[in-house]
């Protein structure tokens, strides 16, 4: 961790409460796939959430990673043959791989901040991220993902429908049940506005 000091009251409560989002057993489906889709010679993190964070900390897996799901010809990251040893190098490489990950399609809302990796403040964000990366890649179908494609849930995907116009023109016909049915109303015995209640004794 980047000089940074033990935290006290609410930073470490809500820091206990951010690392308890890590799951242990989703690393392991992310550290199987990562090495089944770039190769062995990426090796193996240590278990846990320290070695998970150690193992990808420098950004080359990761960019190796998000280069395999494209043809070759068009890799999207540069991978420096020896890893960087600099600091803002290695945050710019995981820089990288975050603006390569989402031109692939993974939304914003799904995206890590490179502190959240490289400091190790929200590595339950990094699973979510490569989790949404899977996803699409399974979804995509196009060749480039390798794994099992049961290891990540499927997208859904657009279905568009063709209506032709005499369609759409008897659509505009019907009144959508959502904005109520005017069968069975009534104001039958209804008294005028204004005026007052008959009370009869």
């Amino acid at each position: 961790m980047a000089n940074k000091g033990p935290s006290y009251g609410m930073s470490r409560e809500v820091q206990s409460k951010i690392e308890k989002k890590y799951d242990e057993e989703l690393e392991e489906r992310l550290v199987e796939w990562i090495v089944v889709q770039c190769g062995p010679d990426v090796g193996r993190p240590d278990r846990g959430r320290l070695g998970f964070q150690v193992w990808l900390k420098n950004g080359v897996i990761l960019s190796k990673l998000v280069n395999s799901l494209y043809p070759d010809g068009s890799k999207p990251v540069k991978v420096p043959e020896n890893p960087p040893s600099m600091v803002f190098k290695q945050m710019e490489q995981v820089a990288q791989f975050l603006k390569a990950a989402e031109s692939y399609g993974v939304t914003k809302t799904d995206m890590f901040q490179t502190v959240d990796l490289f400091e190790g403040k929200d590595m339950a964000a990094v699973q979510r991220t490569l989790m949404a990366l899977g996803s699409l890649a399974v979804t995509k179908n196009d060749g480039h993902y390798r794994g099992d494609p049961n290891w990540f849930m499927k997208k859904a995907q657009e279905h568009k429908r063709e209506f032709t116009e005499s369609q759409l023109q008897e659509g505009k016909h019907v009144i959508g049940l959502q904005m109520g049915s005017n069968r069975g109303a009534s104001q039958a015995g209804m008294t005028g506005y204004g005026r007052p209640r008959q009370i009869i004794s």
